[in-house]
């Protein structure tokens, strides 16, 4: 196994610069200088990655039930569909959404008329929809792990050269010393990543799943590309610019679950501002631009080089997809007063959803009223629905049970 990736995978042709030989990556120079890093160094985030998994269940009941409900997070009533066993088995193995001729012939086996069998599948899709408690549970997990990265790797770059210059990335590459710390970054993100990947068939599912998994994909061939080739440095300021802004959208989702609106808007603004700048300007015009500019200052590209800028190309494709649907919602919002549809709400969300919300006491950020076109109503209109899997606007009002 190990001579047949070294001739089909490791080939220095891949992973170095021109001249450059593997053996020139296990040198040493000195005591107390570091290690280059080496790509064995990433099978320690697979026991990471089993042992995020962990983490996060023990943290959501631990933590983020008690917090959610200190928070006033409340889940809503759902009219729970009766046993019917042959839709059930229709409902499980085909399809949960039948046709119009499906629902006559379901109609005629369990003796139902075809709003019955219309009303019993729309009760059991709500069934599955997930609650706010969970939803909080999640949001609030990856708030965790984002603010402590982001905190952990802002405090380790903040003496390094390469922050403040970008150019530096590239004096002495590829050969570079790692230091422990940024290595137990890359191992750390790289095993958060793939416990969102494994967890993703069990998290709240949106209707850009796939752009999600292709993110997650992307980041964790991003992540193990640049460990191997020693692109340390950059990756280091390319998971900096991802978390500084990740951990303000989980913070407005959470207290978008307590209806604490005025909070939420906030943090919502905030969000955006920092999005909008991070992934928008910072990373194309400074770390993509490093990458593919300012690299070939130094080097001669190969192979790599177009491996890891694909990989980071794909990734500002993704922003700019959220970017677009995060300035469309306020544009609506703006000039509108209004917005139209949530654009990345639940997959199962539905117009004729029959849930209803338990009584809420109020409080002081708490949501009253209807809602009302303005400047304090931003979550209630769907500008950050779109990022935490709720409902349309134009849903109906709760049904009398």
């Amino acid at each position: 196994m190990e001579a047949l990736l070294n001739e089909w995978l490791w080939q220095e042709r891949y992973w170095l610069p021109p001249g450059m030989h593997w053996e020139d990556m296990e040198a040493k120079e000195g005591p107390g200088e570091g290690r280059y890093p080496l790509p064995r160094d990433l099978f320690y985030s697979l026991p990471v990655a089993f042992a995020f998994i962990t983490f996060r269940h023990v943290f959501e009941r631990a933590i983020a039930v008690p917090l959610g409900k200190r928070l006033g997070v409340k889940d809503r009533i759902r009219i729970r569909a009766a046993p019917v066993p042959k839709l059930e088995t229709f409902y499980e193995q085909n399809s949960r959404q039948p046709s119009q001729s499906e629902v006559a012939f379901l109609g005629k086996q369990c003796g139902l008329s075809q709003t019955q069998v219309l009303t019993w599948f729309r009760h059991r899709r709500n069934q599955d929809r997930p609650t706010n408690t969970k939803k909080f549970c999640e949001a609030s997990w990856r708030f965790f792990f984002y603010l402590v990265a982001f905190t952990a790797g802002l405090g380790s770059l903040l003496d390094t050269p390469w922050l403040w210059d970008c150019t530096a990335c590239w004096h002495g590459f590829p050969r570079q010393h790692v230091s422990d710390v940024h290595s137990w970054y890359y191992i750390l993100e790289l095993g958060f990543y793939l416990s969102l990947l494994l967890c993703v068939s069990v998290d709240v599912k949106r209707k850009d799943f796939k752009e999600q998994v292709i993110h997650h994909i992307a980041t964790i061939f991003l992540i193990g590309f640049s460990y191997c080739g020693n692109y340390v440095r950059v990756g280091t300021l390319v998971m900096l610019v991802h978390d500084s802004s990740d951990f303000l959208l989980e913070s407005a989702k959470m207290f978008h679950y307590a209806d604490w609106t005025r909070t939420c808007d906030s943090l919502f603004v905030v969000f955006a501002l920092v999005f909008l700048v991070t992934r928008l300007v910072v990373f194309p015009f400074r770390l993509i631009h490093t990458t593919m500019i300012t690299f070939v200052d130094f080097f001669h590209p190969f192979l790599g080089y177009y491996i890891f800028n694909i990989l980071l190309l794909v990734l500002q494709a993704l922003h700019i997809f959220w970017a677009y649907l995060i300035l469309r919602m306020v544009y609506k919002f703006a000039f509108k007063g209004k917005v139209e549809r949530d654009e990345r709400s639940d997959e199962e969300s539905e117009a004729d959803e029959d849930e209803q919300p338990e009584d809420d006491g109020g409080g002081g950020e708490r949501r009253k009223g209807a809602i009302k076109p303005g400047p304090a109503s931003l979550a209630n209109n769907c500008v950050l629905n779109n990022l935490t899997n709720q409902r349309s606007l134009n849903s109906r009002l709760p049904k009398a049970r």
